[in-house]
Protein backbone atom coordinates (compact mmCIF):
# COMPACT_ATOMS: atom_id res chain seq x y z
CA UNK A 1 0.00 0.00 0.00
CA UNK A 2 1.55 3.60 -1.17
CA UNK A 3 2.16 5.97 1.67
CA UNK A 4 -0.35 8.14 1.21
CA UNK A 5 -3.00 5.34 1.25
CA UNK A 6 -1.33 4.38 5.21
CA UNK A 7 -1.63 7.88 6.29
CA UNK A 8 -5.77 8.13 6.32
CA UNK A 9 -7.83 7.98 9.39
CA UNK A 10 -10.63 5.40 9.74
CA UNK A 11 -13.68 6.14 11.43
CA UNK A 12 -16.75 3.64 11.95
CA UNK A 13 -20.31 4.30 12.28
CA UNK A 14 -23.42 2.11 12.69
CA UNK A 15 -24.40 1.44 9.22
CA UNK A 16 -21.07 1.76 7.57
CA UNK A 17 -17.81 4.03 7.71
CA UNK A 18 -14.93 6.21 6.22
CA UNK A 19 -11.53 6.95 5.41
CA UNK A 20 -10.47 10.32 5.57
CA UNK A 21 -7.24 12.42 5.89
CA UNK A 22 -7.58 16.50 6.54
CA UNK A 23 -6.08 18.37 4.30
CA UNK A 24 -3.47 21.78 4.71
CA UNK A 25 -6.62 24.10 3.86
CA UNK A 26 -8.46 22.06 6.80
CA UNK A 27 -11.26 20.48 4.31
CA UNK A 28 -11.19 16.60 4.63
CA UNK A 29 -10.35 14.14 1.50
CA UNK A 30 -12.87 11.41 2.07
CA UNK A 31 -14.38 8.02 0.88
CA UNK A 32 -17.51 6.46 2.40
CA UNK A 33 -19.15 2.94 2.77
CA UNK A 34 -22.29 1.78 4.09
CA UNK A 35 -22.87 -1.99 4.97
CA UNK A 36 -24.89 -3.86 2.87
CA UNK A 37 -24.70 -6.72 4.89
CA UNK A 38 -22.43 -9.34 6.33
CA UNK A 39 -19.00 -9.71 3.94
CA UNK A 40 -20.43 -6.35 1.67
CA UNK A 41 -19.96 -3.01 1.47
CA UNK A 42 -21.27 -0.15 -1.18
CA UNK A 43 -18.57 2.36 -1.65
CA UNK A 44 -21.04 4.88 -2.17
CA UNK A 45 -18.68 8.71 -2.00
CA UNK A 46 -15.13 9.89 -2.54
CA UNK A 47 -14.34 13.51 -2.17
CA UNK A 48 -11.31 15.58 -2.55
CA UNK A 49 -10.79 19.22 -1.90
CA UNK A 50 -10.19 21.09 -5.78
CA UNK A 51 -7.11 22.13 -4.68
CA UNK A 52 -5.49 18.48 -4.17
CA UNK A 53 -7.59 16.54 -6.93
CA UNK A 54 -5.39 14.99 -9.67
CA UNK A 55 -2.37 14.39 -7.11
CA UNK A 56 -3.48 10.54 -6.24
CA UNK A 57 -5.35 11.21 -3.08
CA UNK A 58 -8.49 9.79 -4.59
CA UNK A 59 -6.97 6.98 -6.00
CA UNK A 60 -5.09 5.90 -2.47
CA UNK A 61 -8.59 6.14 -0.86
CA UNK A 62 -10.08 3.88 -2.79
CA UNK A 63 -6.70 1.75 -2.67
CA UNK A 64 -6.88 2.10 0.91
CA UNK A 65 -10.91 0.95 0.89
CA UNK A 66 -10.09 -2.32 -1.34
CA UNK A 67 -6.72 -3.25 1.04
CA UNK A 68 -8.88 -3.37 3.65
CA UNK A 69 -11.76 -5.19 1.93
CA UNK A 70 -9.35 -7.67 0.87
CA UNK A 71 -7.97 -8.66 4.43
CA UNK A 72 -11.65 -8.60 5.87
CA UNK A 73 -12.75 -10.70 3.40
CA UNK A 74 -15.23 -8.31 2.35
CA UNK A 75 -16.88 -7.21 -1.18
CA UNK A 76 -17.66 -3.64 -2.78
CA UNK A 77 -20.50 -2.46 -4.66
CA UNK A 78 -18.91 0.79 -6.39
CA UNK A 79 -21.80 2.96 -5.86
CA UNK A 80 -19.62 6.23 -6.19
CA UNK A 81 -18.90 6.64 -10.19
CA UNK A 82 -15.06 7.05 -9.37
CA UNK A 83 -14.75 4.02 -7.35
CA UNK A 84 -16.81 1.96 -10.35
CA UNK A 85 -13.97 3.86 -12.67
CA UNK A 86 -11.16 2.83 -10.79
CA UNK A 87 -12.36 -0.97 -10.59
CA UNK A 88 -12.63 -1.04 -14.17
CA UNK A 89 -8.78 0.55 -14.50
CA UNK A 90 -7.38 -2.48 -11.76
CA UNK A 91 -9.89 -5.50 -13.58
CA UNK A 92 -8.76 -8.18 -12.82
CA UNK A 93 -6.35 -7.65 -10.26
CA UNK A 94 -9.09 -5.81 -8.14
CA UNK A 95 -11.82 -8.59 -9.11
CA UNK A 96 -11.69 -10.66 -5.73
CA UNK A 97 -13.38 -7.97 -3.81
CA UNK A 98 -15.79 -6.85 -6.39
CA UNK A 99 -19.42 -7.62 -5.85
CA UNK A 100 -20.71 -8.90 -8.92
Amino acid sequence: MDDLAARFEFAETAKGGRYFMVMPNGEEAKITFVRAGPGHIIADHTFVPVPYRGDGVAEALVERLVAEARAAGDRITPACWYVADEFKRHHPAWDDVLMK
